[in-house]
C-alpha cells in the first residue's frame, strides 16, 4: 500500500518545524527560496538545506517562472502519510473506548474495565 522509503521520508521531512513551517507557507500558494526565509532567522544557504529536504521526500518541486524558481507543495506524500496514520484509527478508537469504561467505571467506584458476567463468574473457579 504505502512505499516504507516514501513514508520514512516523509515522516523525516516533517520531523522539523521550520520544514513544516515552510509547508504551512506553501500551501498557500508558490513562493521563492527568499520569500519562504524571510519569517525564519538563518540565512538563505540553511533554509535552502531544508528545502532539499522536502524536495527529496517528494513533499515540494521547483517551478519555473521566468527568472524565479517558486516553490510548490505537492501534497502527494503527505495523503499517503494521512492514508497510512488512519490504517490505525481503530486502534486508537478502541483503546479510547476501553480508558472511557475504566474511567465511567472509576467514577461509580467500580475498578478496571468491565468484563462480560461469564469472564467474572470464570475468574473463581480453578
Amino acid at each position: 500500500m504505502h512505499s516504507r522509503p516514501t513514508l520514512d521520508a516523509t515522516f523525516a521531512a516533517l520531523a522539523d518545524p521550520t520544514r513544516r513551517a515552510i509547508l504551512a507557507r506553501l500551501a498557500s500558494g508558490d513562493a521563492s527560496v527568499t520569500e519562504l526565509a524571510r519569517p525564519f532567522e538563518m540565512s538563505q544557504p540553511a533554509i535552502s538545506k531544508h528545502l532539499k529536504v522536502l524536495e527529496r521526500a517528494g513533499l515540494i518541486s521547483r517551478g519555473v517562472d521566468a527568472q524565479r524558481r517558486p516553490r510548490r507543495l505537492d501534497p502527494a506524500p503527505l495523503a499517503d502519510a494521512s492514508r497510512w496514520l488512519e490504517s490505525y484509527r481503530g486502534l486508537w478508537q478502541a483503546n479510547f473506548r476501553r480508558l472511557d469504561e475504566v474511567l465511567t467505571g472509576m467514577k461509580s467506584g467500580r475498578s478496571g474495565p468491565r468484563r462480560p458476567a461469564a469472564a467474572r463468574s470464570r475468574k473463581g473457579r480453578h
